[in-house]
């Protein structure tokens, strides 16, 4: 018999979520909507915004509390829905 792999994450827990995209407030705005839909309450404090050095790109992070792979999953889903994500990670 082989044992059973531990899961890679426990839930609740603190996860980082990195979205890259134009330099757009647009970006930001979407990026707010979909983290008050699927992580309500999610602390705006611990928001980082970086410009690329022409400006033209943006990566936003923020830390939410993970409840479980569906809510990851829906975040991941609905933040590429706009053309201004480039990439989440």
């Amino acid at each position: 018999m082989t044992e059973q792999e531990a899961p890679l994450l426990e839930f609740p827990c603190d996860y980082p979520i990195k979205v890259m995209g134009d330099a757009h407030e647009e970006l930001h705005q979407h990026v707010l909507q979909v983290m008050h839909i699927h992580a309500p309450g999610f602390d705006q404090s611990k928001i980082t915004v970086r410009e690329s050095s022409k400006g033209k790109w943006q990566s936003i992070t923020l830390i939410i509390t993970a409840t479980g792979k569906p809510q990851l999953d829906a975040i991941f889903t609905d933040l590429k829905t706009s053309s201004r994500v480039k990439m989440v990670l």
